[in-house]
């Protein structure tokens, strides 16, 4: 997978234009990614990572870094051998496909506004 763009509240993933939050687990987006707690991202709201088995889990935060991954659920996501990054959306965007250029086992979860 590859992300083409970002930009405040629009992403293209593959060709594919997407303007709320969304999940890449695999070969897949799953668009419309609502958290349990807006900003903050919980155990609940990472089960689908956690199904997808990745190595990498990129979050990107949104543009000025607003939605938080607290000690719990960071935990959690270790706990299940995922390593994690926390950047903000931009910058998640660049990593992402860095380690998928890489051939890496990546997913990523993407806050595409604040």
């Amino acid at each position: 997978m590859h992300i083409d763009s970002y930009e405040f509240g629009r992403i293209v993933i593959d060709g594919v234009t997407y303007n709320n939050d969304c999940l890449i687990l695999g070969s897949g987006v799953r668009p419309n990614w609502w958290r349990k707690k807006g900003h903050v991202v919980s155990v609940e709201d990472v089960q689908p990572i956690i199904e997808a088995k990745p190595q990498v889990l990129i979050i990107g935060s949104g543009t000025s870094g607003m939605m938080k991954v607290p000690a719990e659920t960071q935990n959690f996501l270790t706990e299940h051998k995922i390593e994690v990054e926390t950047l903000s959306t931009s910058r998640a965007v660049e990593r992402f496909n860095e380690l998928s250029a890489q051939g890496a086992n990546v997913s990523a979860a993407l806050h595409l506004t604040c």
